[in-house]
């Protein structure tokens, strides 16, 4: 998997600028896809064209493709793995498609409210798992299908929401990100701007909390 940081040619794959490009890249064994894919015929599912055209796919990969300088948690790890799995099986041959169980709407809100109240660490997927009853891949599906979000997105958003009550409490940047849960300031600062638009010093800045 490759993500260029500048535009490329979509017919040749070579650079769309005069600057060049540059590119990151993601590898996965396929044997971690085997959960994901569900109950289908065992090996990958067969892709007949080497160039898809899928916004959610696309999504899907850039937002990991952003925090590929850090550790990639167990929860947004599951998100990646579903969504990869996921357009696999829409652009196969017709080897396999994803089954979609009825969505237990109960395991959804338990798994809500655990990452309500947990959002301060972080959370791992076999915890989810336990308290759902759920295995992480179709917590992950149905988590997406009914809330519109994965629950690694949830639990960064809960962890925004506490920050921004804090911004302006006298405490640093640095203690308000390790305390709601982020590995460290530039984590913090890398998805407030991602959902904001503007830095959390800026933030600041503008609520006249400096």
């Amino acid at each position: 998997m490759s993500s260029c940081s500048i535009p490329t040619n979509c017919t040749t794959g070579g650079a769309g600028t005069d600057e060049g490009l540059r590119y990151r890249m993601m590898y996965l064994p396929p044997e971690m896809l085997s959960g994901a894919l569900g109950d289908r015929p065992r090996g990958l599912p067969f892709v007949p064209s080497p160039v898809i055209a899928d916004r959610a796919f696309a999504a899907n990969l850039a937002d990991v493709m952003r925090d590929l300088d850090g550790a990639i948690d167990d929860l947004q790890l599951d998100d990646v793995l579903t969504g990869i799995a996921d357009a696999l099986l829409r652009h196969s041959d017709g080897s396999g498609r994803a089954r979609m169980k009825r969505s237990d709407q109960i395991a959804i809100r338990r798994a809500c409210d655990f990452l309500q109240a947990h959002s301060d660490r972080q959370v791992n997927s076999d915890e989810l798992e336990t308290v759902t009853g759920l295995d992480r891949f179709t917590l992950a599906r149905h988590f997406r299908s009914n809330l519109g979000t994965s629950p690694h997105r949830y639990l960064v958003m809960r962890r925004l929401e506490r920050a921004r009550a804090m911004i302006g409490s006298g405490r640093s940047l640095v203690e308000i990100a390790l305390e709601t849960g982020f590995a460290d300031q530039a984590h913090f600062t890398r998805h407030f701007k991602k959902t904001h638009g503007m830095t959390p010093g800026r933030w600041a800045s503008l609520c006249g909390r400096t």
